[in-house]
Formats: structure tokens, sequence, C-alpha cells
């Protein structure tokens, strides 16, 4: 029973996460390529700069919104076969890494996609929400104070193993314990290209004439 839930966990949350919201988005409703326009990132945030706001708020939203819904999905499908807590847990974990991993390397886009944040944010609401919102809150202050999203999207997600630790969310397994601090891994691998121009001081602050990729 355990193998065939995580079976269908791991590749419906997979199909999830990999839907390119942004990429569809700016196709209908622009005709065009995201990944040809700034620095080529399927996510919101590049849609944004591209000079879609509404269209980079919409990513946003559905982005989170494809990450919670495959955590919440695949936990509901757990629970009608039967599982016990422990394996719903195991579970929805394996359902977030999924996700992220269907965002980060989407199928249909010849397994490149976008850098994670937003699609993190949500399968974290769904697994433990107050360290997810408390993360929000610190990207909120970061951003507010620099006004880069990547220096932003990196410190929270560094900080959010240790909110998981520290506030309270569900059943905790060692397998979920490791996935709230696999995905973030995954999150900060993404950003080094931007680690690397926040060092050498050639990263694109939000509001800033634009001279650099993100």
């Amino acid at each position: 029973m355990p193998l065939a839930i995580d079976s269908a966990t791991a590749g419906l949350a997979y199909l999830l996460g990999s839907i390119p919201f942004g990429y569809l988005l700016v196709r209908i409703f622009r005709h065009e390529d995201i990944r040809h326009s700034g620095s080529g990132n399927i996510g919101a945030t590049n849609v944004m700069r591209s000079g879609g706001k509404g269209l980079g708020a919409v990513t946003f939203l559905l982005d989170v919104l494809k990450g919670l819904c495959a955590v919440l999905l695949c936990g509901w499908i757990a629970a009608r076969m039967g599982a016990s807590p422990l394996v719903r847990t195991n579970a929805t974990a394996l359902a977030a890494l999924c996700a992220i991993l269907g965002h980060v390397y989407t199928v249909w886009l010849g397994f490149k996609g976008g850098k994670g944040v937003a699609t993190a944010f949500g399968v974290f609401l769904a697994l433990a929400p107050w360290a997810a919102l408390a993360g929000l809150g610190l990207f909120a202050l970061v951003f507010a104070a620099s006004r880069y999203v990547s220096l932003a999207s990196i410190v929270s997600a560094a900080a959010f193993p240790v909110l998981a630790l520290l506030l309270p969310h569900g059943l905790r397994t060692p397998w979920s314990t490791s996935v709230l601090f696999l995905v973030p891994l995954i999150v900060i691998a993404k950003h080094r290209q931007n680690i690397a121009r926040l060092i050498s001081g050639t990263e694109y602050r939000f509001g800033k004439t634009r001279t650099n990729p993100a």
C-alpha cells in the first residue's frame, strides 16, 4: 500500500508542479515566449519585470496554488486509500518535493523551469503554514530593506527549516523533516547565479532600470 501511495503521490504532484503558468499566460495574453525575455525564467518575477505586472501577479498566485493543491490533493488521496497518519505525512512530504521538482524541471519545457519560490511557499502552506507565513513576513522585510527579490527569496528559504522546527505544525517524521530542508536547498541552488551577482554588486534591484539578468 505505501508503494502504491508513493507512486500516485509522486506522479500527480510532479505533473501539477510542472504546469508552466508563467509561460502559458504570457503565450496566451501577449503572444510571446517568456523564455526569450529578461532572464528567460518562467517565474512570476521575470513575467512581471518583462512588462506584465498583472500577469506576474497571476503567475505567482497560480504557482502558489499548484504547490498547495499538490500537497493537499495527495494527502486526500492517501487518506482515501486508507493510509495511516504516518504514511499520509510521508506522502504529503513526497508530494511537496515532487511539486517543486516539477516546477524547476518541467517536462513540458525540456525540463527547464522556474526557481521554485512561489511553489515552495504553496507546498509549505500545506505542510507547515505558520512557518510559511513567517517566511513570507521575512521575505517582505528583506525585500523592503534591500529591493532585491533574489536576496529576500534566499534568506526566507534559508530560514524556513528553522522556522518549521520552532513553530508548531502536524505530525513529523524523519522523511518529512528532511523535505523541510531539501526544498529550500533546491530553491537556493536555483539562485546560484543571483548569489554570484549579489556578491559582485551587479544584481538587479527591483524598481531600477534593468541592466542585468535576474
